[in-house]
């Protein structure tokens, strides 16, 4: 549980002000901030507010019960002074959910929608308790924040009659009620000015087998590539790192000099193991998903070290889910059932490659992922967003505008582009109608003597042989430079023992 929530006082009361000014009755919005369990405090950076729906609709408005007349949406417009004693509450929840999945792909490391704000009177509020716990429950399933076993999410209230603003812990339990809310500490101070920034390149080659035995039940490629994206994540956790090139002690706190600090992750290196047991008659294809990840992550100065690494690696990973997300809602909406057609297992033109089982495909086929941008957000702040390679900056101002409530972007050239296009893409090589050495090159480029060995192809014996021959001479090769090695120590020992 937070005990203390801390909001970035220069935008909190910037909202306000737009707030106080407005003929709103009730806003419902995110809260954008940081959740530090070691810490037990919760940091909000911004408020902001749900757009308008496809059909022009605020996303909460009051129903009055007085008169069947005015039982109808008030698109949040009213008379802040009228009586609140028999209305109600009423909120588009998918719509607040699908808003909270969306910029939640907007968002780098340590920052996450952590919670909702609502903007109504006290007498209101009190009466509508259980359908804001029930958005709270919404948002956090569109937009998880995992990892931390942080079960709860932040619900702010900002009263204008009386003026005030109030903070609750929503508990994410199965049976949401209006006990789900605890009241906790919140004040208002200086958040982005403790904020250390770290950025990574980080470059990935991820090679993953496509067995026979999976034909029986095959997956689609999206879901492969989850599954590819998860085990990397694993991998990830593990990695050591080195800050501003040096090893660092990740109990201690981030209290480092200057603001950007480059990190570079080391994972082991690992040879292709998963390939070596299998012959080329158990694998039907090699996904090959290679690329550079532009990743940043804010953490308070007191936070630990270890918890910073930690949003960056996070980071990491949910770029390379957006993306692919991002690639799938597009194939969604391109995709006709009507269209699907499945000609001898070759790629349909007609079928996004996100919904192509690899199992039962008999050609290779690639996809290139989005590129990452960033955009300034506030203070020394950015967010992020994806561009597809036929989309230009414009599409990121506009998200922008509609998405997060900024102004547009008036000098495109403050977007920081580090990563090139086709920076991540994905490659699926098949292992029918291809020669055999380069399917393995393909699947262990470093180690072409890892590849294993099919013993049923013509040739085989003399292939196996030559293997052999390889083995041997590389083994005599190894042993001359250790003998080489041995003699030049008892050499140096010689001397050194002659001359004293």
């Amino acid at each position: 549980m937070v005990k203390a929530v801390v909001g970035e006082e220069i935008q909190l009361k910037s909202v306000e002000d737009r707030l106080s000014h407005s003929r709103l009755s009730c806003q419902v919005g995110l809260v954008i901030g940081k959740i530090s369990t070691s810490l037990d405090r919760g940091f909000v950076f911004d408020l902001v507010p749900t757009p308008l729906n496809d059909a022009g609709e605020a996303a909460s408005w009051i129903i009055e019960s007085k008169d069947d007349n005015n039982n109808k949406k008030k698109g949040g417009s009213k008379s802040k002074t009228q009586s609140d004693s028999s209305s109600s509450l009423s909120i588009d929840k998918d719509w607040v959910a699908e808003h909270a999945r969306q910029v939640s792909k907007m968002l780098v490391g340590g920052m996450k929608v952590v919670g909702i704000y609502i903007w109504m009177n006290e007498s209101l509020f009190k009466n509508s308790t259980l359908v804001l716990c029930q958005t709270v429950k919404g948002v956090a399933d569109a937009a998880p924040i995992r990892d931390i076993g942080w079960d709860e999410r932040l619900l702010i209230h900002i009263s204008y009659s009386p003026s005030r603003w109030t903070c609750r812990n929503c508990s994410l339990s199965s049976n949401i009620t209006s006990s789900s809310l605890r009241p906790c500490d919140f004040k208002m101070g200086r958040v982005f000015s403790t904020l250390q920034k770290f950025r990574c390149i980080y470059n990935f080659d991820i090679r993953f087998p496509i067995f026979h035995e999976s034909i029986s039940n095959p997956k689609k490629f999206a879901g492969i590539l989850r599954d590819v994206i998860s085990s990397h994540a694993e991998e990830l956790k593990g990695a050591k790192a080195l800050i501003n090139g040096n090893l660092v002690n990740v109990d201690e706190q981030c209290s480092f000099d200057g603001v950007l600090h480059e990190v570079e992750f080391l994972i082991p290196f690992m040879q292709h193991t998963s390939f070596q047991a299998y012959s080329e008659e158990e694998v039907v294809g090699i996904l090959v998903f290679t690329g550079s990840v532009c990743s940043y992550a804010y953490s308070n100065s007191k936070e630990s070290i270890s918890q910073a690494l930690a949003d960056l690696k996070g980071d990491i990973v949910s770029s390379l889910h957006s993306r692919l997300d991002i690639i799938c809602d597009e194939a969604d909406g391109q995709l006709d059932s009507d269209s699907v057609a499945d000609v001898g297992g070759e790629v349909s033109t007609q079928t996004p490659i996100p919904h192509l089982q690899l199992q039962s495909l008999r050609k290779g086929c690639s996809l290139c992922f989005p590129r990452r941008v960033f955009v300034p957000w506030l203070g020394d702040t950015y967010i992020c967003d994806y561009l597809q390679p036929s989309e230009t900056l414009e599409v990121v101002k506009d998200h922008c505008v509609e998405l997060m409530s900024m102004e547009a972007l008036t000098d495109t050239s403050m977007v920081l582009e580090p990563e090139a296009e086709s920076a991540t893409s994905m490659k699926f090589s098949t292992n029918s109608n291809s020669n055999s050495n380069s399917f393995w090159a393909t699947a262990m480029p470093v180690s072409p003597e890892l590849r294993p060995l099919s013993l049923n192809n013509s040739g085989d014996k003399g292939s196996v042989s030559g293997k052999q021959l390889e083995k041997s001479s590389s083994n005599i090769s190894i042993i001359a430079a250790l003998l080489v090695l041995f003699i030049s120590v008892l050499v140096g020992l010689f001397l050194f023992a002659f001359r004293t």
